[in-house]
C-alpha cells in the first residue's frame, strides 16, 4: 500500500547471521483480549510495531465485497487526535517507515522506527484501533484511491490472473470474490455500513500486536497496557463459510484480458489450507516443478524445448483453501494444449515414481534458505509471529516450521501429488487476449 523511504533498511538485518537462530518471544493478553507478542533484539536501535487483524477479503456481506482492503486505506485517514492525512506525515518526520497490506484472510499494518520512538508507534496504532475517524470525506477520498488501484491492476498485462483463479476455482466460498472487491459494492455502501464493519472486525480481541527489536521488555509491557487497555472488546467474530464440493472432473474455462497479445494457460487445483501438512508438501512440489532454472518444468519446457516464455508453479497460501496453480505463456506456435501435455507428463512421472535423491536434497536446501531469510530481519520476524499466532494457531512455528519441511519424505511427495494433482481435480483456464467484439 503506502511506500515509505526505507532509510533504516541497513539496520533491519543487523545481528542476524546466515544460519537459522532460535527466535525468542514472550506472549501475554490484555483484559480486553488483545494478544501481544514481544521479541527483543538489541543489536540495532530499531523497533517494528505491527498489528494484524483477523479480517480479510473473505469477510463480510457478499454484496459489499472489498471492505477489508478498503479499510487498509481508510484507517490511515486520521483519528480523533490525528488530523486528516497527518498519519502518513508523522511517521517519516520521526525517522520511520510504514506499510500495510490485505489478503483474503487478514489485514496487516506495521511501522519501523528508531527504538526511542516506540511510544509514538504504540500511540499511532492505538489511535487506529480506538479513535478512527470514519466519515464521508474519508470514504469518498479512499474510494477514488481504491478505484485507481483497481484501474492500475486491470490495466497491466495479466493483471486479472488472480481474479480469474478465484472466480473459476470457487463457487460458494467467499474466496470466489476478488480481495479488492467490486467497485459497485463500494459505491453503494453507506457510511453506516462502514462503521458497522469496523465495529465488528477491528476490536482488540480480533487482533494481535507484535513488537520486535530494540526494546526493554518490562517498559514495553507497561506502554502496551497504557495505550491499549482502554480499547473495548467486541463480540467474538463467528465464521461459517460454505464448503466447496470436490472437483471430480476437469473444468475448462476462459478469461479475457485486453492488455495482452500472447495467451496463457493455468492448470489450477483447490488444495488444503496453509496450516495443513499437505500444504507444506505442496510447497515443496511447487518448488520441485518450477523453483529455479534447474527445476523440472522450467528446464524442460522453457530452457530445453523452448515451448514457453514463462512458466511457474505456485502454491498460493490461504487459510481455508490454498490455490495450487501452474501458469505458462507459450512460445512461438506452441499451443496451450501442448503446454498442458508437457506439464502433465512431469506430474504423472512424479506420481508414479520417487523424485531423485539429489532433487530432494536440493529442495531441503531451498527451504532451509527460505526459512533463514524469512527470519533475517525484525520486520520478517514480526510478520511471522503475527501470522503464526493469528492464522496458524502456533506462534512457535517461527522456530519449528523448518522441521516440518525436513520431515517430508520423497514417498510423501509422491503420495500428495497423487492425492491432489490429477487432471480430473483441476480447472484449466485459457487466459486469452480480449477482442474488440467481446
Amino acid at each position: 500500500m503506502k511506500k515509505g523511504l526505507f532509510t533504516l533498511a541497513l539496520l533491519l538485518s543487523v545481528g542476524y547471521m546466515s544460519t537459522a537462530q532460535q527466535v525468542e518471544f514472550e506472549e501475554f493478553d490484555l483484559d480486553n483480549g488483545l494478544h501481544v507478542i514481544l521479541h527483543q533484539d538489541n543489536t540495532a536501535p530499531v523497533v517494528s510495531t505491527s498489528v494484524m487483524y483477523n479480517v480479510g477479503g473473505k469477510d463480510g456481506d457478499r454484496e459489499r465485497t472489498g471492505f477489508a482492503h478498503f479499510f487498509e486505506h481508510l484507517l490511515f485517514e486520521g483519528s480523533e487526535n490525528i488530523g486528516r492525512g497527518e498519519f502518513m506525515k508523522i511517521i517519516p518526520a520521526n525517522g520511520g517507515t510504514f506499510n500495510a497490506n490485505t489478503s483474503q484472510d487478514r489485514t496487516y499494518y506495521f511501522e519501523v522506527f528508531p527504538s526511542n520512538k516506540l511510544e509514538l508507534a504504540l500511540w499511532l496504532e492505538s489511535e487506529r484501533m480506538l479513535h478512527p475517524v470514519i466519515d464521508q470525506v474519508g470514504v469518498d477520498t479512499q474510494n477514488e484511491v481504491v478505484k485507481e488501484e483497481k484501474r492500475q491492476r486491470s490495466g497491466s498485462p495479466y493483471g486479472g490472473l488472480f481474479e480469474a483463479l478465484g472466480s473459476n476455482l470457487f463457487k460458494v466460498h467467499p474466496y470466489k470474490d476478488p480481495n479488492i472487491g467490486y467497485m459497485e459494492h463500494l459505491d453503494a455502501a453507506t457510511l453506516e455500513e462502514f462503521n458497522a464493519y469496523f465495529d465488528k472486525y477491528y476490536g482488540p480481541n480480533n487482533a494481535v500486536l507484535v513488537i520486535a527489536g530494540d526494546i526493554d521488555m518490562a517498559k514495553t509491557k507497561k506502554l502496551v497496557a497504557a495505550y491499549f487497555s482502554e480499547v473495548k472488546p467486541r463480540p467474538e467474530v463467528v465464521r461459517n463459510f460454505p464448503k466447496e464440493e470436490p472437483i471430480t472432473e476437469t473444468i475448462k474455462a476462459q478469461a479475457f484480458d485486453e492488455n495482452i497479445q500472447i495467451p496463457a494457460i493455468l492448470a489450477t487445483y483447490r488444495t488444503p489450507g496453509f496450516a495443513s501438512r499437505d500444504a507444506y508438501v505442496l510447497d515443496m512440489i511447487s518448488s520441485y516443478l518450477s523453483g529455479g532454472k534447474s527445476s523440472v518444468l522450467y528446464k524442460k519446457i522453457v530452457d530445453e524445448q523452448k515451448q514457453a516464455l514463462q512458466l511457474q508453479a505456485v502454491n498460493i497460501p490461504q487459510m481455508d483453501y490454498n490455490i495450487f496453480t501452474i501458469f505458462a505463456i507459450p512460445s512461438g506456435e506452441t499451443s496451450l494444449d501442448t503446454i498442458l501435455e508437457e506439464i502433465d507428463e512431469e506430474i504423472v512421472k512424479m506420481q508414479g515414481e520417487l523424485i531423485a535423491e539429489r532433487d530432494y536434497q536440493k529442495l531441503i536446501n531451498q527451504f532451509e534458505n527460505q526459512f533463514v531469510n524469512a527470519n533475517a530481519s525484525i520486520v520478517g520476524i514480526a510478520e511471522s509471529l503475527a501470522t503464526n499466532y493469528l492464522l496458524k494457531g502456533d506462534v512457535n512455528l517461527i522456530n519449528k516450521e523448518i522441521e516440518i519441511y525436513r520431515s517430508i519424505t520423497r514417498e510423501e511427495i509422491q503420495a500428495v501429488a497423487k492425492k491432489y494433482l490429477s487432471k480430473n481435480q483441476r480447472v484449466e483456464i485459457e487466459y486469452l487476449p480480449k477482442k474488440d467484439d467481446q
